[in-house]
């Protein structure tokens, strides 16, 4: 185990490139990526990589997404501060959904929320089962948080 966080701390050109070269992306360049707290399992988000944001994210070890309404990359936390740090990264046996094993600093959804998830099925409906943690306003100072 120590191998591979050694390796993950320290990826070198061609750990990269071996991880780039194992995923399908789709038609759009993007790919599924499952946000998962590393330590407790929670998972917190899905947003999309392109091979630029998979790229920096590794370089970089802060989590970078790709903004399908905003149509550039988007740095986790880069407006609200409530950032992602890579702890590890997987790609599934098919190469089509990445899990990014993250520390998260604050929330993670844009509602201000600790994740995503919050909505449940009940026997009447949905229902929101975690109220937000901190305001959007708050978060995100009046800009329009992204939710994708």
């Amino acid at each position: 185990m120590a191998a591979v966080q050694d390796m993950m701390r320290n990826p070198t050109d061609a750990g990269a490139a071996s991880f780039l070269e194992a995923v399908s992306f789709d038609a759009d360049g993007l790919v599924p990526a499952i946000a998962q707290q590393h330590d407790t399992g929670e998972i917190l988000m899905v947003a999309w990589m392109n091979r630029d944001a998979i790229a920096e994210t590794i370089a970089t070890r802060r989590v970078c997404y790709w903004s399908r309404s905003r149509r550039r990359l988007w740095r986790k936390g880069e407006i609200s501060g409530q950032t992602q740090r890579l702890v590890d990264l997987r790609v599934d046996c098919d190469g089509d959904t990445i899990l990014v094993l993250v520390d998260q600093t604050g929330v993670a959804c844009h509602t201000g929320r600790r994740n995503c998830f919050f909505r449940a099925l009940r026997s009447d409906g949905l229902e929101a089962i975690a109220e937000p943690q901190i305001l959007p306003s708050i978060l995100y100072g009046g800009e329009e948080p992204a939710n994708d």
